[in-house]
């Protein structure tokens, strides 16, 4: 129970700015076993959204409290993915082959396709939320965090990484296993059944459909992942997520 503990407050740790597990001095192998909690830290992430949401939804229009949401989990995280999304964006636009676009994913300044791309990613995340109906707006801040979580676990168990010299998600990489993700995926599974019921497990068909296409664009156009890769699709599974939240509940 305690090696349980210890590796949720990693995962917690590594994904938020909470105090939480910071001395915890991990193995590989640990690593590898707290990734199948990430869609836990997610919901967590979730529910805190949630507070939030009806804290502040009597005090402020709906518009500016969906910003602050957004910028709430931004918080929260560190805007450890959001790096992730302009870097991408910059390599893949730049990017010849392989070799250059991973150098041009290295360099820390941002480009005007960076740039663009984190804008757009942020902008219909925000309107995407504003404009999911009311009566689903918690199920939607809870299943968006634990979906972007659970892609992460995904490619990492299912993708290669790809920097020879080592990189922050290569340790999670070379460790995460099957008995992980099934366990992160049994979280997502159970999360979707109790937020939206049987239609749950169409949005959850979809989220897999759309993770197999990850997947296989990005053994295509770089032969697997990076950190950087997983920061950005955590990013824009969860602009996904509250687009099919929308299309299927929507008026």
């Amino acid at each position: 129970m305690k090696e349980r503990w210890d590796d949720f407050r990693l995962a917690v740790s590594f994904l938020t700015l909470l105090p939480v597990g910071r001395e915890i001095e991990a193995t590989p192998e640990q690593l590898g076993r707290s990734m199948g909690l990430f869609p836990a830290v997610g919901l967590g992430l979730g529910l805190g959204l949630c507070v939030a949401n009806w804290l502040l939804a009597g005090l402020l229009p709906r518009a500016v409290l969906d910003c602050l949401l957004v910028l709430l989990l931004i918080a929260a995280t560190g805007a450890l993915h959001l790096d992730g999304v302009a870097d991408l964006f910059d390599g893949l636009a730049g990017g010849r082959d392989q070799k250059s676009t991973l150098e041009i994913m290295k360099d820390s300044r941002v480009g005007a396709i960076g740039a663009v791309g984190l804008v757009m990613v942020l902008l219909l995340k925000y309107l995407s939320l504003f404009h999911v109906p009311l009566e689903y707006k918690n199920a939607a801040l809870i299943f968006m965090p634990t979906a972007g979580r659970w892609i992460q676990l995904t490619l990492c168990c299912y993708a290669p990484y790809i920097r020879p010299e080592g990189g922050t998600g290569s340790a999670f990489v070379e460790n995460v296993g099957q008995p992980e993700f099934l366990r992160g995926t049994a979280t997502l599974i159970m999360t979707s059944l109790v937020l939206f019921q049987l239609k749950g497990i169409f949005l959850v068909f979809l989220l897999g459909i759309a993770t197999m296409l990850i997947l296989r664009y990005f053994e295509t156009r770089l032969g697997g992942i990076t950190g950087d890769v997983l920061g950005a699709m955590t990013e824009m599974v969860e602009v996904l997520v509250l687009l099919l939240v929308l299309a299927t509940f929507g008026s």
